[in-house]
Formats: C-alpha cells, structure tokens, sequence
C-alpha cells in the first residue's frame, strides 16, 4: 500500500494548506496505521474509504504524523477531480483513483454513521456523548473557512473538525470543549461525538490516543468577530458594546475553565522560564525577521520585567496559570442570531506541538491575543484610533465578570502583548509579507512602553 501512495502523496501533500513541511523535500514515508472503513466492492458498490496514519520524514524537522481519509473508486466525478490524488499503481487499491474523501457527500455521511456508532475499527475508537442525537438526511459539505483543518459541516446541525497533523494526545479542542460542555457553559459548541487512534502495540497504556477528529454542534445563522470587527472599522462604526459583551464571555469561559480544571500559583521560576522561552522566541525571529531587529533591545525588557514579577507581586494576588483557548482572536469568536457569544477552535497555536498547548497558561495569554486581533483589524483597515477605544471596551467587559482588570497587570500584558506580536512578525514575513506593517507598528509601540 504504502508504495502505491508514495508517488501520490509526494505530489498531493504540498499543496494542502494544512501541511507544515512546505519548502522542504519529502524523504519518505511510514505507513503508521490504515484501516478500512468501507471496503471497495461493499454496499456502497465500486466505492471505497481508507483511513490512513503517515509519518513524512523531511530534513531538519521531526516526522509529522498526519491523517488522510481517501476514497477510492474506479472512475472520479468530474465534481471530485480537484481532490484528487491520482489512480493508484499496484497494491490493494490498484486501478482506483484516489482522493480526498471529505469531499465526497457519500463518504463523509459515511464518516457521520460511523461516529453515531461507539466502538472500534481497527486502531479507531469512536465514541458519542449519551445525549447525542443523530437526525437522518443531514446533507454535508467541506467548509471553505481558510483554516489548518478540514471540517464538514452536516446540515444546520453539527460540524466535524477533521485534525490533519496528529500527535499522541487528547488535541485540547476536544479536551476543553468537553470540560466546558459538561460544566454547563454555554460559551462553546459542545462535542457530541469524536474518534481517535489507540497506539499500537500490547501495551494499551504506552501512551494517549490520539484525537482524530471532534464533532460539535453547529451554530447556523452566527458571524465571526473577525468579519463583524471590519465591517465596523470601515464604517468608523461602534463596536464597544460587542467588544465589551465579548470581553464577559472570554472571562466567563476562563472562570469556567479554573473550575473545571486544575488551577496553580506560579513562582518565580516558573515566571522565569515563561520569560526564557519569550526572550528565545524573539531572538529566533530577529534573526530571521531584520525588520524586527531595531525594536529587539527595548522589548526584551518585557520579558526582563516579566522574570522579575515574583519579587514585586504582592503575596495575595500571585499569577496563576490553568487551561485557556491558546489562541484567541476575533475569528475564534462566533456571534449568534441572539447576540450571544461563543468560542469555537481550542486547539490552541497548531504550530506548538501538543504537550505545550496543554499546559496551563496566565489567562491575560488569551486576553492579548484578543487585544493584538482588535488591533490587526484596525490596522489592516487603516483606521488605528478604532483598535483603541474597543480594546478598551473588551478590558472593561471582562473585569465585570474576572473582576480584576486585565489593564491592572501591565508587566503581563505588555509582555504577552509582545510575545503574541513577535509570533505575527515572523508568520507574516513569511507567508504575507504585504501585512508584517502591522506587527511592526505594534513591536514600534511596545518597545517605546516603560
């Protein structure tokens, strides 16, 4: 099998948006894991879905693992062409052409009955939360949302994030959504129903599963943060009223969080080491980035201030870490036809690999990555002086829930503020290079803050 798809892949894999290895020779292949999920020839006539686990060993980086649904059939509908791999030679799916099943109604409502079932297939494990319900005839289709997933959506009623680039591990979308879910809150999109791999071997407990795939209830009729922001920064418009509404609700989910989940004061040496890895962060992107180079000297006092906070922080009101988004901004936030807020995508920076998005965080990490988005909208509209008045106005909204504000921890914030605004630096050089001005000008402004 795993010859038969080398030729393919080497051809298919790079240019998906949710491969990281992008610029980099494949070495080779491991087939980690197949199973088949229908076979061809079953009642589903010539039709045909595998799922596939590959490791791609490419230099200078550790081996991805990464997930394929594939579809096999023996002749391709002109409305699948642009999924496809290609007709595999030799092997088991001789003569079929391969493709990229999500695409295809028939497969991914197959994926749907699979996941309205609990059990095993093969290394699979599929399991549903007891409440769920599965209404037939839910039509599916691939979202266009440009994202480093893929996710079906099933009529008005769920939508299944498909995780392409696995590691062993509960993915925190799955993990957090679930803790919320199951504490009450109404801030999410609850899982009904998800699937993993269980590790090979004779020691089940060798290490975690690793999540697949999380299907969640869908929100029809909401509008992302992202677009409402614009649509307002072009119209000069007022926004503060949702800004502030969307401040509550980010609190609300980390009060909800803190109770659901563990909760730890951090020391001085913890605050050290969260200083370290920005200190290291922003060396690496200096070095890479020569436009961030002037700024480099001032901002590294962020971090110099955040190392040194333990000293200075007053012994009843130390800096706690515990389970936050990870990556919030405006185009993580849903707002629903009743005005409610809610908070989708928490897998955190699909960059870091997963042991580091599930350790517990500060929660102003997750307030100044809304505070960076607020001002990416303005200034990618040209109009700074909005990105002001509704960071502000988010600051308000969650201090009426947190009760403390987050503008009331400058050192945190102006070092997370930074971290965040490093990390877009080195991401726009290099895959948008048309908008680094905007890191740029919140770099400028940081590194002129005492």
């Amino acid at each position: 099998m795993l010859r038969s798809l080398d030729p393919l892949l080497r051809g298919w894999l790079p240019r998906q948006r949710w491969f990281a290895g992008k610029g980099l020779p494949i070495q080779g292949f491991r087939l980690a894991a197949a199973t088949e999920l229908m076979p061809p020839g079953g009642r589903l006539g010539p039709l045909g879905l595998l799922h596939v686990l590959v490791d791609v060993e490419q230099p200078g980086r550790p081996a991805d693992c990464y997930q394929l649904l594939l579809g096999a059939h023996p002749l391709l509908p002109s409305a699948l062409i642009r999924s496809a791999l290609g007709p595999a030679v030799g092997g088991p799916y001789d003569g079929l052409t391969l493709y990229d099943a999500p695409h295809d109604p028939r497969l991914a409502a197959l994926l749907l009955e699979r996941l309205s079932l609990p059990g095993r297939a093969g290394r699979l494990r599929f399991t549903a939360e007891p409440h769920a319900g599965f209404p037939p005839g839910l039509a599916p289709r691939v979202s266009t949302a440009e994202q480093s997933n893929t996710s079906v959506v099933y009529g008005d009623a769920f939508i299944l994030k498909l995780f392409r680039r696995v590691s062993p591990g509960t993915n925190p979308d799955l993990e957090l959504t679930l803790a919320l879910a199951r504490a009450g809150s109404r801030r999410v999109a609850e899982p009904v129903a998800w699937f993993e791999s269980l590790p090979a071997g004779p020691d089940p407990d060798a290490e975690e599963p690793a999540t697949l795939g999380v299907l969640q209830r869908f929100l029809p009729g909401s509008a992302d943060g992202w677009a409402l922001a614009l649509a307002s920064v072009a119209e000069d418009g007022d926004f503060r009223s949702e800004a502030a509404a969307l401040g509550r609700a980010t609190a609300e989910v980390h009060a909800s969080l803190a109770a659901a989940l563990p909760v730890r004061a951090l020391d001085g040496a913890a605050l050290e080491r969260i200083a370290a890895g920005m200190t290291r962060r922003l060396d690496e992107t200096a070095a890479e980035v020569p436009a961030v180079r002037p700024y480099a000297g001032a901002l590294r006092s962020a971090y110099d201030d955040l190392a040194r906070l333990a000293a200075i922080t007053r012994t009843d009101a130390p800096v706690t870490a515990q389970r936050i988004h990870g990556d919030l901004h405006l185009g993580q936030a849903l707002r629903g036809p009743d005005g409610q807020w809610v908070l989708i995508d928490f897998e955190g920076e699909p960059a870091r690999p997963l042991a580091e998005r599930r350790k517990p965080a500060p929660p102003v990490q997750d307030v100044a990555g809304m505070l960076r988005s607020f001002d990416y909208a303005a200034h990618h509209s040209g109009n700074g002086p909005w990105a002001d008045r509704h960071r502000d106005a988010y600051c308000t909204g969650y201090a009426q829930v947190a009760g403390t504000d987050p503008r009331e921890q400058p050192v945190l914030i102006r070092a997370f503020e930074t971290d965040k605004a490093v990390y877009e630096a080195r991401y726009e050089a290099r895959h948008r290079p048309a908008w680094l001005p905007i890191p740029l000008s919140a770099l400028a402004r940081l590194a002129s803050t005492t």
